[in-house]
């Protein structure tokens, strides 16, 4: 008897720890926009893009969403599928190639090459909130080989959030670095040779 009973514990026991699992970690990730369009001819120029710096608040794998002006959230379960810092280059990178159709792109740290043009890129705000809207605020330098002139600008991205949960947040954050990405290809083009 005593056993039947210390079994039947044993099962009731088992039973709700299977009942009480832990929620699965989803993990996302930036991407270039492929609908981007060459504006211009061909630049056949090595570009290298990096290094990117991000808020401390966001340099996390966790995604941070902005409940309010003062208030964030930190979701445990929706994760960066690799570092913002690692992920944000690898985007813009994808975007430069289609936006001046150049296949040599790639993304600091890079080998010693003779004549690149190096893209160096601060992230200020890289806020989310869901349901609504991504800004992105991007302070970023393009260096032009050997010693010309370097060109700095100044993008603030807003790009609404459209759909749900999220996947939409980091489709947004995609779309916000593409505007990114088209302000430092114009000024590549500006600093090509004559």
């Amino acid at each position: 008897m005593m056993r039947s009973i210390l079994f039947l514990i044993a099962a009731l026991a088992l039973g709700t720890l299977a009942g009480c699992s832990s929620p699965k970690a989803a993990f996302y990730t930036l991407s270039a926009d492929t609908a981007l369009e060459r504006s211009g001819p061909v630049v056949p120029v090595n570009i290298v893009v990096g290094p990117v710096t991000v808020p401390e608040l966001v340099d996390r794998p966790q995604m941070v969403t902005r409940v309010s002006d003062n208030e964030v959230a930190v979701n445990e379960f929706a994760r960066w599928g690799e570092p913002l810092k690692s992920n944000i280059p690898r985007a813009l990178a994808g975007n430069l190639v289609q936006l001046l159709g150049t296949g040599n792109v790639s993304v600091f740290p890079q080998g010693e090459a003779v004549e690149v043009y190096q893209v160096s890129v601060a992230i200020l705000r890289f806020d989310s909130v869901p349901g609504d809207s991504v800004t992105i605020d991007a302070l970023w330098t393009v260096h032009p080989p050997k010693q010309a002139a370097q060109v700095t600008g100044h993008t603030v991205a807003h790009e609404p959030v459209t759909g749900s949960g999220y996947i939409a947040i980091a489709a947004a954050h995609s779309r916000a670095l593409a505007v990114v990405s088209q302000d430092v290809a114009a000024a590549i083009r500006q600093t090509l040779p004559r």
